[in-house]
């Protein structure tokens, strides 16, 4: 692998740790394409450092996105149990892939989940806050100002699902799985995207865990690199959790929208 300097590690993680706390997608979707195309590094090592970077900043950021009562910890709790068991199958997975058919794969799912967020970019998943109506047992409130919303979860099947398949894409693609998550659960389950991206964020930490040891285990994990890319990663991921707090629901998105397609061709033409 070709060395590459420190400090320029350290920029790579602030800058994609601060998109992707602002997104809730992990870091690790603007990450492994960085590493990989840009800084030369080989996919395998890319997906390594990424899945521990996003350990790291999904907690740091996931204390802000708390502090704020953005999190739907009971949601979130249920659905970790499907993505934990996607994560493991992910990691398995990446080492009977090649490097071409991971580049497609993650070409292929950023393409698909930037069409929904895309899709979903003029409607709003809230409803007016009422006394007398119940949010039910896996819903919430959201304040924005100072108008509160309520919003109630719809077809959990579907949300289970994605998070397994989110898992499975975190392990596979070092992405911690947010890119699924959220635009699933704005676009399926009916959670506002502060919501969806808060609640991922809360998740992804854990996900990534589930299968970082595997990588580990294998020798993909170069040790000063990961470490240089999470010294940066950690305090731009709080920093971006705050700003997150000050962008319209639909500019976020839009913007998130945007990102996932570029990132996609961009990744679909190394792969080809």
């Amino acid at each position: 692998m070709t060395a590459v300097p420190a400090g320029l590690l350290f920029l790579t993680g602030a800058g994609t740790g601060l998109i992707g706390a602002l997104l809730g997608l992990g870091g690790g979707v603007f990450l492994v394409p960085i590493l990989t195309l840009v800084l030369d590094v080989p996919i395998r090592a890319a997906i390594a450092a990424s899945l521990i970077s996003v350990i790291a900043t999904a907690s740091a950021s996931a204390t802000v996105n708390l502090n704020r009562g953005l999190v739907n910890m009971r949601l979130g709790l249920v659905l970790e149990v499907a993505t934990s068991v996607g994560g493991l199958a992910g990691g398995i997975a990446a080492a009977h892939l090649t490097h071409r058919q991971l580049f497609l794969t993650f070409a292929a799912t950023l393409g698909v989940m930037g069409t929904l967020m895309a899709a979903r970019s003029g409607r709003r998943n809230v409803l007016p806050h009422s006394s007398t109506e119940d949010p039910g047992r896996l819903g919430g409130h959201l304040r924005e100002g100072s108008t509160l919303y309520m919003y109630r979860v719809k077809r959990l099947p579907a949300g289970l699902l994605a998070s397994l398949v989110a898992g499975a894409i975190s392990g596979l693609l070092g992405v911690g799985g947010g890119i699924v998550k959220v635009p699933a659960l704005n676009t399926f389950c009916g959670i506002p995207i502060r919501v969806a991206a808060a609640t991922s964020t809360f998740m992804i930490g854990v996900t990534a865990a589930a299968s970082a040891f595997i990588y580990f285990s294998r020798g993909d994990v170069v040790l000063p690199m990961t470490a240089a890319v999470c010294l940066g990663a950690l305090p731009a991921s709080l920093l971006g959790a705050r700003l997150s707090e000050r962008v319209h629901a639909r500019s976020l998105k839009m913007l998130m929208a945007v990102v996932l397609f570029v990132v996609g061709a961009r990744m679909a033409l190394a792969g080809l």
